[in-house]
């Protein structure tokens, strides 16, 4: 499967965004699909994830309550609402996807264990 992440841009602390990841294909919806993020000088980190159906996720403690990662299988498409972003959200966002969602969010937490990774997005937030 093929990733191509967009919807990155400026925005001042407190604001919206929303990513979107349009993926090539008809087994999009046999994927586990995720979010990461790397932002300057720093590991690419692990922010959220959604498995085949939507029906479960996984959130990173420092975006939850803020961030909300859902799929439409039909229009074969990941997004990422982000909402009342800070400085720190500030890095390139990566969509990825995975064979298997798994049973702890600790599988996402190893970036080797993505299957398939996006181009990635810009995000910068400032304050």
């Amino acid at each position: 499967v093929q990733l191509q992440a967009s919807g990155g841009g400026l925005v001042q602390a407190g604001g919206s965004l929303r990513l979107s990841c349009a993926a090539s294909g008809r087994t999009f919806s046999s994927y586990a699909m995720g979010w990461f993020r790397q932002a300057s000088g720093k590991e690419r980190e692990f922010v959220a994830a959604i498995n085949w159906s939507g029906g479960s996720t996984y959130y990173a403690d420092s975006v939850k309550g803020r961030f909300t990662i859902s799929r439409d299988n039909a229009k074969n498409t990941l997004y990422l609402q982000m909402n009342s972003l800070k400085p720190e959200d500030t890095a390139d966002y990566y969509c990825a996807a995975r064979i298997t969602f798994g049973q702890n969010m600790g599988v996402w937490m190893a970036t080797s264990g993505v299957d398939y990774w996006g181009k990635g997005t810009q995000v910068t937030v400032s304050s």
